[in-house]
């Protein structure tokens, strides 16, 4: 009777918790459609020639070579720790921060979100800073958390940087907030990170992967994933001030669509891209063509993806970028996509990792970590030409992840992309959950790709 009696007082609570969320949101008017992000205008800084890539161990015929000039490789973060769910964004200099989850021998109990600065003029990386983490996090918040989750950056209408990032609680993921900070330096100094409310009842179970758009009126869209109780992709519209002011679901995409990322593409279109739990092992997507204000049922893109994150750009000219896993199992390949149709069709520009079937091949320790030590020294350009002292510690601190279970195994995902005023395209992603590898491929390279034959 007791147990009855708790189940109904829980049921009343949350009825009146949506009663009142419904009454609220009856009182707001927003307006639809997009805005446009600024024209590229700046000439691009030329991209430093890399050394010509021979063919590896695990590569597959026909992958795509990339040209000379076009695109220069860098591993960004340090040695010792764990590190993958990156994020970028442009800084008014032209250069591009980018933060990280890296973890400890402690995992999320340590775990702390990361960031480091690209000089596009001296293509190189600075040292990497601990912008926050479990301890700081749940000091000012004054609630326990499991552990800092998947940041996310991007630039506030008042010209700050916005950083948000997720939190774990008591019940993992399923139980996960979002926080947000702010730096008006350019990400020199943060405030202290404050708790969205995204929704109504216990204020848990929102998880964000994907960066925000822009609203005709200047309010935010922040893509989300919702997953207390159930799971589904929704979008929460943020005021200037980083307040949730109202929320969409993308019902139509159902249990199997996560993690969603919003494509604008006009002021009135837009393309939702997001992975799936289902068994044609592809890529959903989901079109407007109202500003946001209804969006299509899913339907299935021609993008192969096994379940994993993806990052995705609309291009001025219409085109579109995605980075992908795109086998349909496993996540040692990492595929550059493009389309021309608006994402009716996609084919791959090129081939960024390709280490797929090794796990597989029977291969010793000493030659998995031979195999290792060639992908380190094409990933850096301080490697090429590294001694064996200086390589033996990122080999070191490599060799667990790719040897873990007997075998010989590599891991390359979590993308993230952005393009920068100069039209540089800049791709980031976690390498053996290791590293985070970053790529720059310069405009003319890309032109070239997209505008040649299928």
């Amino acid at each position: 009777m007791q147990e009855k009696s708790r189940r109904l007082a829980l049921l009343a609570l949350v009825l009146v918790a949506f009663a009142l969320a419904l009454f609220k949101a009856s009182s707001w008017h927003f307006g639809y459609g997009f805005r446009l992000p600024e024209p590229v205008l700046q000439a691009a800084v030329p991209v430093p020639a890399p050394e010509s890539k021979k063919f590896r161990r695990g590569m597959r015929g026909g992958a795509n070579p990339v040209p000379s000039g076009r695109l220069e490789p860098h591993l960004v973060s340090g040695i010792g720790r764990t590190a993958d769910a990156v994020s970028l964004v442009e800084l008014k200099d032209g250069s591009v921060r980018a933060f990280w989850r890296a973890a400890g021998r402690g995992g999320a109990a340590d775990a702390a979100i990361i960031s480091a600065v690209f000089d596009p003029a001296a293509n190189s990386w600075s040292e990497a800073q601990e912008v926050s983490g479990r301890a700081a996090t749940r000091r000012s918040l004054r609630r326990q958390i499991g552990g800092v989750d998947d940041p996310v950056a991007t630039r506030a209408a008042n010209g700050a940087l916005w950083l948000f990032y997720g939190t774990d609680g008591f019940a993992a993921r399923r139980s996960s907030a979002i926080v947000l900070m702010s730096s008006e330096d350019e990400g020199l100094h943060w405030s202290a990170p404050r708790r969205l409310v995204t929704t109504p009842f216990l204020n848990f179970g929102t998880r964000i992967k994907a960066a925000p758009f822009v609203y005709a009126d200047g309010t935010m869209g922040l893509p989300v994933q919702h997953q207390f109780i159930t799971r589904f992709p929704e979008i929460l519209r943020l005021d200037q001030t980083g307040k949730v002011i109202d929320k969409q679901r993308l019902a139509s995409g159902g249990r199997a669509a996560l993690q969603p990322l919003v494509l604008v593409r006009g002021e009135k279109e837009a393309l939702a891209l997001s992975r799936a739990e289902n068994a044609e092992r592809r890529v959903l997507s989901m079109a407007t063509d109202d500003g946001g204000r209804h969006w299509q049922p899913a339907q299935t893109s021609g993008l192969r993806n096994p379940d994993a994150a993806l990052a995705a750009l609309a291009l001025q000219d219409g085109a579109l970028l995605a980075v992908l896993n795109d086998p349909e199992r496993g996540r040692e390949s990492l595929s550059l996509q493009g389309s021309v149709d608006g994402g009716a069709s996609w084919r791959e520009l090129t081939r960024l990792e390709e280490m797929n079937g090794l796990g597989n091949a029977g291969l010793a320790k000493s030659q998995c970590l031979e195999v290792t030590a060639h992908l380190l020294r094409s990933s850096d350009p301080a490697l090429r030409n590294a001694d064996a002292a200086q390589l033996s510690l990122r080999l070191a601190a490599a060799g667990p992840q790719v040897l873990r279970q007997g075998g010989c195994h590599f891991e390359f995902s979590d993308p993230a992309m952005i393009r920068t005023g100069n039209g540089d395209i800049h791709i980031a992603y976690t390498w053996n959950r290791t590293f985070i590898k970053h790529l720059r491929i310069d405009q003319r390279w890309l032109t070239q790709r997209l505008k040649e034959p299928q």
